[in-house]
């Protein structure tokens, strides 16, 4: 299955202001990435470079005035949705690879630590391994009220005690979880079409997910929907939001219009600049 992914960001600035952006999909994931462009009017150098979880990361430098920045891409990804292996066991943490230690620790934006008592409460006496973890999103997905409401600076432990959220914060609120229960477990933000599904009534956005190690391998976990979906495209990792902002601004730059799509197309189609 092919889906065409992209975002179309308009800026404007009264001097010129250093920005990172974390839109371009790695490679190769459970998506390919088959064609790919991206437009920046007016024109301005962007350097690529791949940071420390592995994201393909651009820094560029808004010019004073407006900076309208394009990214079209078309993705394979596979023709069914999320896998789901309620048998799959828990990796025991002394059998973790060195990468993936990092993930069980607390971070900025998921205070594991402040959910240990409450995750072993809660969710303690369920089987270790993928059963767990469902039960972790069964629970957040029934009690955890989707809305807006919720801030940049709005923490797993914010959402819990406020009980409201947006998908960042259902993200941030698994890896909390699953890290208090010594489950290896990182942030996601992508590209999700909604194929299978009601159209949502609301303009496309980014999405946030989240993972956990299990297995020797990651595997995709959405308290939002808790259904599994088709059509994922990952476009950044890390910790917990800090790591895979779409922008980081070091200035003062207004976004004046943001567009994200993210739709099945044929296996004929191909881009032809329409977005720029």
């Amino acid at each position: 299955m092919r889906v065409r992914v992209g975002c179309r960001f308009l800026y404007q600035s009264a001097m010129p202001v250093p920005l990172m952006m974390a839109i371009q999909p790695p490679p190769h994931y459970a998506h390919r990435l088959l064609e790919q462009y991206h437009t920046l009017r007016p024109h301005v150098p962007v350097h690529t470079y791949r940071d420390s979880f592995g994201n393909t990361i651009w820094r560029l430098v808004t010019p004073v005035g407006t900076l309208c920045i394009v990214y079209d891409a078309v993705a394979e990804v596979p023709p069914t949705p999320d896998p789901v292996r309620l048998d799959l066991p828990r990796t025991p943490i002394a059998q973790l690879p060195d990468a993936v230690v990092l993930y069980t620790l607390p971070s900025r934006y998921c205070q594991s630590d402040l959910f240990i008592h409450d995750a072993w409460e809660m969710f303690g006496d369920r089987p270790g391994g993928w059963q767990q973890v469902q039960a972790v999103c069964d629970w957040l997905h029934a009690h955890i009220n989707y809305g807006a409401g919720s801030l940049s600076s709005t923490s797993a432990w914010d959402s819990y005690q406020q009980r409201r959220g947006v998908c960042r914060d259902f993200a941030h609120l698994g890896v909390a979880f699953c890290r208090a229960l010594n489950y290896p477990a990182r942030y996601v933000c992508g590209y999700l079409p909604d194929i299978g599904v009601p159209v949502a009534p609301t303009p496309m956005d980014f999405h946030a997910w989240f993972e956990v190690y299990m297995d020797e391998a990651w595997h995709t976990f959405d308290a939002r929907h808790n259904h599994p979906r088709t059509g994922r495209v990952l476009m950044a990792t890390g910790r917990d939001a800090v790591d895979v902002a779409f922008a980081t601004l070091y200035g003062h730059a207004q976004l004046l219009q943001l567009q994200v799509w993210a739709d099945e197309v044929p296996e004929d189609f191909q881009l032809d600049g329409a977005m720029a």
